[in-house]
């Protein structure tokens, strides 16, 4: 049974990842290589406010959190897990949460240097990580205790899944927002 929960969520992620890619490298020449862009001064702030506006909102009316679809086209939340802030892709075809390396340390996690446990399997073979147990996930007015998680052995980008969002009533896209109930 965890190997399936496992085989659902790499391949959840698996094609998150590859439509970040394509998304990404769409409209640029096979043969170009990568640009990487400096924000200049005042642009900073403008990403700052991005993130900002792609912020959770939240209706204290009837305790929903609208998310609004970011550029790139993906929904986007900002998660406290554990006390801790993350910025997270919010996932429907993802099992559980999914952490990078990264923000797991930011959320008090400890996991082994090398991660050489199979969590699942992806399109390129085996997915890398460990299994993890957090403390406490909160979105605007919902939090949920004792959830399973993955933390990802390679990646940047972790994934709100199923093992929270089924706490919601809902989840539903109207247009350009992401509405959870």
């Amino acid at each position: 049974m965890r190997g399936l929960v496992a085989l659902v969520f790499a391949i959840g992620f698996f094609a998150t990842l590859l439509a970040q890619v394509a998304s990404h490298s769409s409209g640029r020449a096979a043969s170009q290589p990568p640009r990487v862009e400096v924000p200049k001064s005042g642009e900073a702030d403008q990403l700052a406010e991005s993130k900002t506006r792609n912020a959770p909102q939240f209706s204290s009316a009837d305790g929903s959190v609208a998310l609004d679809r970011a550029a790139d086209g993906h929904f986007y939340a900002e998660v406290r897990i554990n006390g801790n802030p993350i910025h997270m892709l919010v996932d429907t075809g993802a099992t559980e949460i999914a952490l990078s390396r990264d923000d797991a340390r930011s959320a008090g996690l400890a996991t082994s240097i090398a991660m050489p446990g199979v969590v699942g399997e992806g399109a390129d073979g085996a997915v890398h990580g460990e299994f993890a147990r957090l403390d406490r996930v909160e979105l605007g007015p919902l939090s949920a205790e004792g959830l399973d998680a993955v933390v990802l052995s390679s990646g940047s980008q972790s994934l709100l899944g199923q093992s929270f969002l089924s706490k919601f009533a809902s989840v539903q896209i109207e247009g350009d927002r992401m509405i959870l109930r």
